[in-house]
């Protein structure tokens, strides 16, 4: 198999099913073949390494860990989903706490064990926050860290192929911004159906305003509807699309969709948070994103949904006062 790189990629949460289908899924995109997998529950971890083995992938040199020190040595990229799996009833929010902390002895971890990584994707929930919070002690640059976002534009996606009855490929362009949770803010003026603008076709008999506001609404309950159909999280999306975000970011295909990044400019303050962004072997950009008066004015609430968190977080100590910021990472303005 012809790899991307040989540079050693760690999985984080490996045991878990979003760890263990990034695996796969960064072993058969042909990423590297130096593969970490850690976790620090043994015997799934063992188990998924078996599975992995099992398979008969070629030039595979695969490791696995439960020790954060041997896992983190050498990387160069990371992907981490190793936080606590949102349940039935639960909204990301209520996962706040506890996977703030986590993310806080992550960061930490980064800075003793791999300050030379070049990019870490963060994908346990809210990911908004745990990115953040793991940016800040990690003492890496805004560049390097990047949180999922993108499944909710694919629902978007997702929801108007099969209200249209079309292929998912004619449905371009589809985006959501902001936050990765209730609060997000879908965009209609960047979707094209088919070669024709969405905006154009809401509150035409193809598409009935009502009907829009149904889409929306499944689009924003997306990770609620897979927890009831399937009795627990989605975990094949978002690790299939948080590998393709970490090839981006090692050199290979354009991300095609939103990625969390840390915002700081005259709009949005010290944020993660769902923007458009260009990956590459340089890091995450930010990119302009514009809507009407009607899609700024709900991203702007998703922003204020988004500084609640942080300040919460910080209310609860695993975050220190914006203003402190610097301090713990210079890279933070």
């Amino acid at each position: 198999m012809n790899y991307l790189t040989t540079d050693k990629l760690v999985i984080v949460g490996a045991a878990g099913m979003i760890g263990s289908n990034m695996a796969q899924t960064a072993i058969m995109m042909g990423l590297t073949p130096n593969i970490c997998l850690y976790d620090p529950y043994g015997p799934a971890l063992e188990g998924v390494a078996e599975e992995m083995r099992h398979c008969g992938f070629e030039g595979l040199n695969l490791t696995f860990t439960t020790d954060v020190k041997e896992a983190l040595t050498g990387a160069k990229y990371i992907v981490n989903s190793g936080g606590a799996a949102r349940k039935a009833g639960m909204t990301r929010e209520d996962l706040l706490k506890g996977n703030a902390a986590i993310a806080e002895q992550f960061g930490k971890d980064v800075r003793a064990y791999c300050p030379d990584v070049r990019h870490i994707t963060v994908v346990f929930n809210p990911a908004d926050i745990t990115g953040l919070v793991t940016l800040l002690y990690s003492g890496l640059k805004p560049s390097q860290v990047t949180t999922l976002a993108a499944l909710d534009s694919t629902r978007l996606r997702s929801e108007l192929s099969k209200y249209f009855g079309i292929p998912a490929d004619d449905i371009t362009n589809s985006r959501t911004y902001g936050g990765h949770g209730e609060q997000m803010a879908v965009f209609e003026s960047t979707t094209m159906v088919d070669g024709k603008p969405l905006s154009e076709i809401i509150g035409t008999e193809r598409l009935p305003g009502k009907d829009w506001e149904e889409i929306k609404l499944k689009v924003v309950q997306g990770g609620k509807n897979i927890i009831d159909l399937r009795g627990r999280s989605s975990f094949q999306s978002p690790a299939y699309l948080s590998i393709e975000m970490i090839a981006a970011a090692m050199g290979g295909k354009p991300f095609r969709w939103p990625a969390g990044v840390y915002v700081n400019n005259d709009r949005f303050s010290h944020i993660m948070m769902a923007m458009e962004t260009t990956i590459t072997k340089d890091g995450v950009k930010v990119l302009p994103v514009k809507g009407t008066p009607e899609e700024e004015a709900a991203l702007e609430r998703s922003y204020k949904h988004l500084c609640a968190l942080r300040d919460e977080v910080i209310s609860l100590g695993i975050m220190p006062p914006i203003g402190q910021w610097k301090s713990l990472n210079p890279n933070l303005c």
